[in-house]
């Protein structure tokens, strides 16, 4: 049996992925102890879509609540399904700016140590199976707030005359000189990593550096997941707070399914060591203000937000992916949800769960 081992399994991008090849047949081993739960609290917790996977697939979904943090536990499970394992999907992280500065050391053996131990345990007991590293657009640090910037209405633009306005951002941008935050300098030791396997080892590694991946599945909480958390506070009338730039700082996002599928591209025909900037691009971005209005219009009613001059140490005001590296290598790739559809995904599915937490933390408190 062919096997895929995913971490962050329940998460946004590891539960779209565990979807994606039970769907196709594989046997997918999942690895996630809700840390998430850890790191932002209760509502964060992934356990609800952890339960929803072994519901939906009994027999093809395993689930290994195990710590990617220790390296014993991690070659115990690639030893035990071995040469069986065709492709490693490293999705589990921690993911926020602001935790990362809480705890750094916590921070870095997640996603640095966690993910040389995915790395090394693959070398050892898999070498021939593809590995799909998500990294992050942080790794170029702040460097894009050096690009010349335009105040627009309700968004910031770059000057028509960069070479990266018409497309985005793409590969070529320097990861030095630049603050990261401690999140996007973890982020970037593990990137390295993955790069690195795959030139030295010559394991077949893929690095998607990712701008702002959103879905229906993601357990969207204020330090982590933009569009989730800002359509969820839409539809419970939780206030939310819009953190510098006046509002407009930019961001493209890409569906959990889009991303999965460019997984399933490179699975098909893997390359050794590869980076590819992986987002929404041009198909699909918004500003923070454009994004309020758009989840207003489609929940029907009006967010309570409130505006704060102080931005996120790292943060950008302007990111969008060139995608263009990896639409040539992988030409059958095509995204299909746009901003629009992507957010009535979102909407669509989570509702009447939202409404369902609300009941229930009011009857708590009466």
């Amino acid at each position: 049996m062919a096997v895929v081992i995913v971490t962050g399994s329940a998460g946004l991008i590891g539960s779209e992925t565990v979807q994606f090849f039970c769907d196709k047949g594989f046997e997918v081993v999942g690895i996630d102890n809700d840390m998430r739960r850890r790191f932002f609290g209760a509502e964060a917790s992934t356990d609800w879509n952890r339960s929803q996977l072994e519901q939906r697939f009994p027999t093809s979904y395993t689930h290994a609540s195990i710590d990617i943090r220790d390296a014993t536990v991690v070659d115990q499970l690639f030893e035990r399904y071995g040469k069986d394992v065709q492709l490693v999907v490293h999705t589990a992280a921690q993911p926020s700016h602001d935790w990362a500065a809480r705890e750094p050391l916590t921070d870095f053996t997640v996603n640095a140590n966690g993910t040389l131990n995915m790395l090394e345990a693959t070398r050892r007991f898999a070498p021939e199976a593809v590995f799909i590293f998500t990294s992050t657009n942080k790794v170029y640090g702040d460097t894009p707030n050096r690009l010349p910037l335009i105040e627009q209405e309700t968004r910031w633009e770059v000057d028509p005359s960069h070479p990266f306005a018409q497309e985005g951002i793409d590969e070529t941008m320097s990861i030095d000189q630049s603050i990261h935050s401690l999140f996007g300098a973890s982020k970037a030791a593990a990137d390295l990593l993955a790069q690195e396997y795959g030139r030295y080892f010559h394991m077949r590694t893929a690095i998607f550096r990712g701008g702002c991946l959103t879905g229906p599945n993601h357990s969207g909480t204020a330090l982590h997941g933009f569009l989730a958390y800002l359509m969820k506070c839409v539809c419970t009338g939780t206030p939310y707070t819009v953190y510098g730039y006046k509002g407009k700082q930019v961001r493209d996002n890409i569906h959990s399914a889009d991303l999965v599928g460019a997984f399933y591209q490179f699975f098909l025909k893997p390359r050794e060591g590869e980076v590819y900037n992986m987002g929404g691009s041009r198909f699909s971005n918004c500003s923070m203000t454009e994004a309020i209005a758009l989840c207003e219009r489609i929940a029907g009613k009006p967010l309570a937000w409130t505006y704060t001059d102080t931005s996120r140490i790292g943060d950008h005001i302007w990111y969008i992916s060139d995608t263009r590296k990896f639409q040539a290598h992988y030409p059958d790739w095509k995204q299909q949800y746009d901003l629009d559809a992507l957010l009535n995904d979102i909407y669509t599915k989570n509702v009447e769960r939202w409404a369902a937490e609300v009941t229930a933390t009011a009857s708590v408190r009466a």
